[in-house]
């Protein structure tokens, strides 16, 4: 069956372009924003809505035993050995601010592996992708730019992200704060294109609470075949999301646990 072979670049771009077709006319212009979270708020955009919907009609049509995990219309043969992982667009928060560190993500897990994966910036034109063997970046018009995170910083020049330290709380905001005193430059917000910065060697550890399997599984690939590591806190398969930590290399990974959980 289709769904047993991995899919190639070329695939991975049409659903990004897809994607593209429908959130590109809507950033930075007025389009309706609804609240998913009646307790407080968490935006949903039409480009959201749209941008999954035109992903999963291209998976339903080329994989169609696959499964499909997305963040706005849910899960469907979740058991399948293949499982598409969507995130139609990573920070609708700065989406909607006009920022572009928002990206469209898609992952394939197989057997319980986040396997490939990509993060789409249609606005800077930006293609961030890992085909299961290596990461690269793809911009139209320009040659292919293979992904290598930074393998020589120390904790003490290491770069770190996170969406925001007040996600943070009790014991693991003071663990937060022991890591953040002890690395030489920390920044806020700034969602998937964190991850791609460090696949990328401009960033060296990215540590986030409570994320969801369509926050990171797209990432997870990204970062591992640039050689950097991603894992739950607790050092396990982050695939499933909740807490992460990505870092360059896996003795900047250690470290900053070691000092985390301190």
């Amino acid at each position: 069956m289709a769904s047993h072979n991995l899919p190639d670049t070329g695939f991975l771009r049409r659903l990004a372009a897809a994607a593209a077709a429908e959130t590109l006319p809507l950033f930075r212009s007025p389009s309706l924003i609804e609240n998913k979270d009646a307790g407080g708020f968490d935006p949903v955009t039409a480009a959201d809505k749209q941008a999954e919907a035109a992903i999963r009609a291209l998976i339903e049509q080329e994989f169609p035993d696959d499964g499909i995990i997305g963040e706005e219309f849910g899960a469907v043969r979740q058991t399948s050995p293949h499982v598409w992982i969507i995130d139609p667009i990573d920070g609708t928060r700065a989406f909607i601010s006009g920022l572009p560190v928002w990206g469209t993500l898609v992952g394939l897990k197989v057997e319980g592996k986040a396997t490939i994966g990509f993060m789409s910036q249609p606005y800077t034109g930006e293609f961030f992708v890992a085909d299961g063997e290596t990461s690269q970046l793809l911009r139209e018009g320009q040659a292919p730019v293979r992904l290598s995170t930074r393998k020589h910083q120390t904790i003490s020049e290491a770069t770190v992200f996170t969406t925001t330290p007040a996600l943070f709380s009790g014991k693991t905001r003071e663990a937060y704060d022991r890591l953040e005193r002890k690395v030489r430059l920390a920044r806020y917000g700034c969602d998937c294109y964190a991850y791609a910065m460090l696949a990328a060697g401009f960033a060296d550890i990215v540590i986030e609470p409570g994320l969801n399997a369509y926050d990171i599984a797209a990432l997870i690939p990204l970062i591992e075949q640039a050689g950097g590591v991603v894992t739950t806190w607790d050092g396990g398969n982050a695939v499933e999301g909740g807490d992460v930590i990505a870092a360059a290399s896996p003795q900047l990974h250690a470290a900053a646990l070691d000092i985390f959980n301190g």
